[in-house]
Parts: C-alpha cells; structure tokens; sequence
C-alpha cells in the first residue's frame, strides 16, 4: 500500500486539486488559477500560453476561450492537452495531460454570462491569434459590437469551454534538499482507474 499523508491525502485526485487551488487562493498575490497549457501543431511544434482555470469538475479541468484561437484550434485537431499549474507561495505544482472536448452548452452561457459586460462584448469583437494591424481598430470594432449586441449579449457559438479529462495528474511539493515530493496518478483511459506511483524527484 503506496503510503501519501498530509497535502496528498485522499483517494480522489479532483478532490486534492480542489484543495490545493483553495489553498493557492489565500497564499498567491495574483491569478492563483492560471495555467500554462500546452498544445502542439500539425507538424509536433509545441506551443504554450497561460489561461485562467475556471472550474475543477469532479471529472475534469475547465477554461474558457475563442474556439478560433490557435489553441482551440490545435486542440480541436489533437483532442489532447496538457497543462501545468504552479504556485510558487506555496512551492507546489500540478501537472496534467488528457483528452479534450467542447463546453459549448448551459454551462458555457453560464459562464460567459456572469462575465463582466466589457468582457462578453471583449470577446465578440477580438477574433483572437489573428493579426490586428493596430489598437485603435480594436476599439473601433468594440465600438461596433456594443451598438450591435446592447447591454446583453449572448454567448457568441464562437467562444466556450475546453474540457480536459486527465489520464495523467502528478502532484508536486517542494523538499528539502530538492529532495522533492512527487506522486503520479495515471489511468489508460479516462474511463479506467486510477494508479498512484510516487515518483523519484
């Protein structure tokens, strides 16, 4: 019996992360739920960029963004992902990777309608990873969506939420001596149980 006490305690990974971002929310002085996430191209190029996490599911990671972006477009063509979320108040990490799929129901006009009113007409009028040739044409086409869509807008089909069930979560603490703390819980498939291994640092 593989022994885990303390900070990763428990027999559900979702229900550590939860617990950890929870932690990260009183210690981190900004954005303690922003991830790098990692996609790759068609050619194997790997890209990265931080995006906010919005929710932990009992099965799975959430983020929003423009289903144009590059990002949504590699993901879109892989159906993988992988992110890492690093908290350095609390010298800890998570890293994750799985397979991918679409929010774009209830939930993600949910969301996009507790957003600020600034945010939700942001994200009509920014077709994102295109080339802008200047700001001013970006206000100038807010300006545009603000007449056009009113004090409500709805969630454009363009923008929505990226759904990440892991088959692979490690959690990581910092050590004395870099002798640091490291369990991997991994499964086949999302659909198969978990194994936890700890992990040489």
């Amino acid at each position: 019996m593989l022994e885990r006490s303390g900070i990763f305690a428990g027999d559900d990974p979702f229900a550590i992360a939860r617990a950890w971002l929870a932690e990260a929310e009183r210690t981190e002085i900004n954005d303690p739920n922003a991830i790098a996430l990692a996609t790759t191209d068609q050619k194997g190029m790997p890209n990265a960029r931080m995006v906010l996490l919005k929710e932990i599911e009992p099965d799975a990671f959430l983020f929003y963004t423009n289903y144009g972006s590059v990002k949504a477009r590699e993901i879109e063509a892989a159906g993988v992902a992988a992110f890492v979320v690093h908290w350095k108040s609390l010298r800890r990490q998570i890293r994750v990777r799985g397979v991918t799929s679409r929010e774009d129901g209830s939930k993600a006009d949910a969301y996009f309608s507790s957003r600020s009113l600034q945010s939700r007409l942001g994200a009509w009028a920014s077709r994102q990873s295109e080339p802008l040739t200047s700001r001013a044409k970006l206000l100038a086409d807010v300006a545009k969506v603000t007449a056009a869509q009113g004090s409500a807008p709805r969630r454009p089909s363009f923008w929505g939420g990226i759904r990440l069930r892991p088959v692979e979560i490690e959690f990581w603490a910092d050590g004395a001596f870099r002798l640091h703390d490291r369990f991997q819980w991994r499964r086949e498939t999302v659909e198969d149980e978990w194994t936890v291994t700890r992990l040489y640092p």
